[in-house]
């Protein structure tokens, strides 16, 4: 492990006396909030610094078994004690390491994922209709829920745009890493010649913001119109203004939302994709100007940016951040992404902990 690792380690110990302290004083027990806020932070940290003793002791384990390497007779004894204690070392190091990292603040939130067809034309669409089935299959197995808030619908099927909300445990965790550019290799259906056609489309995952974030919206940057809202729904839905458009009007962003009978259903799911456009868009902001952009899963954060291709003809799907390739496209397009998903945190996690290690 790494100095700078331990000096964190460290720090941390220390900070654990000190939050004993004051939550021992008569002043902070009288002030609820100072207190469940010393309470959190001890509860985040204890966790930590008994990680730090077991390998403390671990260490002194080895230490001893050195030692009696220098008896002939315990040598053998000392041996077996002295590999066992370095790999309880390893271990507890690992695991402290992934314990310091960052916690990401979105974790426990439900996402909206959008998908938008881009270059490749009525190909594109379709495209995207086979991407909202791979989520939903995935969002099945994983037993969540995903609801359509929108969708712009194709002439053959597929869509133009779609977005969807995903209510589950560790949505956003998994999830987050498929924001980009999919590319798909295929023959397309309005193919007549047998040509292989590459299009695209775009992902994005947001995660939910908070209720109160989605009230804080100025009613003045608003332009709220309805309309007659089209598509399945019977006579209902092609006789009242039931569907929503929300103009944010300092960035231009645009919201539809007709997926309930209710207009103010429709209202309530629009303003909340609105809010959560506009965090992920004030967090990609703050990314930049903090300048420490390394090379991250989901690169730039432009959405354009390749991150997948699925090549139908080879069956092979490539994630091209970790120049990972599959061939097992069908099991894919039913929502298999366990391996995809699990390799790109793994290597996320590898950049996290590398740059803990250089910091000082």
């Amino acid at each position: 492990m790494k100095q700078s690792i331990r000096n964190k380690l460290d720090r941390l110990f220390d900070r654990l006396g000190e939050l004993d302290r004051e939550l021992g004083e008569a002043d902070t027990v009288l002030d609820m909030n100072r207190y469940r806020e010393l309470t959190r932070e001890r509860a985040e940290i204890e966790p930590i610094t008994v990680l730090l003793r077991a390998l403390q002791q671990a260490e002194a384990d080895c230490a001893t078994a050195r030692e009696l390497l220098e008896d002939p007779e315990m040598r053998s004894f000392g041996e077996t004690e002295l590999a066992e204690g370095q790999r309880q070392c390893s271990e507890l190091e690992n695991t402290l390491q992934r314990a310091l990292l960052p916690r990401d603040p979105n974790d426990g939130r439900n996402i909206f994922l959008e998908i938008r067809a881009g270059t490749g034309g009525e190909e594109a669409a379709l495209f995207a209709a086979d991407l909202l089935r791979l989520y939903a299959r995935h969002a099945e197995r994983q037993r969540w829920k995903l609801e359509i808030i929108s969708a712009n619908e194709s002439g053959l099927g597929g869509y133009r745009e779609v977005i969807t909300r995903i209510i589950g445990a560790g949505v956003w965790q998994r999830l987050k890493f498929e924001s980009g550019g999919h590319r798909v290799q295929r023959i397309p259906v309005t193919e007549t010649q047998g040509r292989i056609h590459t299009s695209a489309c775009t992902v994005a995952v947001m995660p939910e913001a908070d209720e109160l974030e989605a009230l804080q919206l100025n009613p003045a940057d608003l332009r709220i119109d309805t309309f007659r809202a089209s598509g399945a729904g019977g006579q209902h839905i092609n006789k009242t203004d039931s569907a929503v458009r929300i103009t944010h009007l300092p960035t231009g962003l645009v919201v539809e939302c007709q997926a309930e009978r209710s207009q103010h259903n429709n209202k309530a799911r629009a303003m909340a994709v609105l809010a959560a456009r506009l965090n992920d868009a004030r967090e990609k902001e703050q990314q930049a100007r903090d300048a420490a952009t390394r090379r991250g899963l989901i690169g730039s954060g432009d959405r354009s940016e390749r991150i997948r291709t699925y090549n139908f003809p080879q069956g092979r799907v490539t994630d091209h951040r970790i120049n990972l390739t599959l061939y097992r496209l069908d099991a894919v397009m039913d929502g298999e992404l366990d391996e995809i998903i699990d390799s790109l945190a793994l290597e996320h996690q590898s950049e996290q902990l590398a740059a803990l290690a250089e910091e000082s």
